[in-house]
């Protein structure tokens, strides 16, 4: 005897749920690392959609299942995915871009190592800060407001009723322009031992002239900067769980101007 276990509208309401869980795995910080194999992120959005889906199966408005239809819906929510995934992405790329300021300061321009995490060269001091963000990200919980933000935005963004007609796209612009504001923050109080060192090498290469500053800069600069980032670690870590604090604000936010 043929027994259906589900219907073909469920598994199409199945496959719409998956593509918007795919889409923000895919996106979102250190769950999307490249360190993480692919075979674990796939498992991961096949466990997390099919423990939603009895909850999320009525959150999908009645509409044409097509093939043409529903392959625009599925990219839809991908799209959407990705972009919860991308406001979070922010902080960490804020912090990576401070740190890359800092160490072109104290002169480790050229100093760069591989991160395996988004495969690219980066500087010392910008992988540094980068892991102490994924820890303060962690030890705080992040992934929760992720979690959370992603099952309430079934409900305040219902599948196929994405739109970026409205505010969506200004207000992107203004996450990202805060992006590089967040990343100044980072970076001012190290910039502003490295500017006051090199104004006092400055002072002494005009008292001295035959002090040799260049070889002298280097050093002093390095030590500066390091000392300057170990005092100012629980500030960075403040920054990061404030951002954090409002990251699941933002989210929603996001969510209400893609709902027409």
């Amino acid at each position: 005897m043929d027994i259906q276990l589900f219907s073909l509208t469920q598994i199409q309401i199945f496959f719409v749920i998956l593509s918007r869980i795919a889409g923000f795995i895919g996106a979102a910080p250190v769950i999307s690392s490249t360190q993480n194999p692919m075979m674990v992120k796939v498992s991961l959005t096949l466990v997390i959609t099919i423990c939603l889906f009895p909850l999320l199966q009525n959150e999908v408005l009645p509409q044409s299942f097509a093939p043409v239809p529903l392959a625009m819906l599925v990219i839809s929510e991908v799209l959407v995915g990705a972009l919860l995934g991308l406001i979070a992405q922010f902080i960490f790329v804020a912090v990576e871009f401070g740190a890359t300021i800092v160490g072109f300061q104290m002169g480790f321009s050229a100093a760069n190592v591989y991160d395996p995490t988004n495969k690219t060269q980066i500087a010392l001091v910008s992988q540094f800060q980068n892991i102490f963000a994924m820890l303060i990200f962690l030890c705080l919980n992040g992934h929760y407001i992720f979690f959370r933000a992603l099952l309430r935005s079934f409900t305040l963004l219902p599948p196929g009723k994405f739109d970026v007609s409205g505010d969506a796209v200004p207000y992107l612009m203004k996450l990202t322009s805060h992006m590089f504001t967040l990343g100044v923050q980072f970076s001012a109080p190290v910039l502003a031992v490295l500017l006051l060192t090199g104004l006092i090498l400055g002072i002494l290469a005009r008292i001295f002239p035959q002090l040799n500053v260049f070889m002298l800069s280097f050093p002093i600069n390095v030590g500066a900067a390091l000392i300057s980032i170990a005092f100012t670690l629980d500030m960075s870590g403040l920054l990061i769980a404030r951002e954090l604090e409002e990251l699941g604000s933002r989210i929603l936010n996001m969510l209400d101007l893609l709902n027409p």
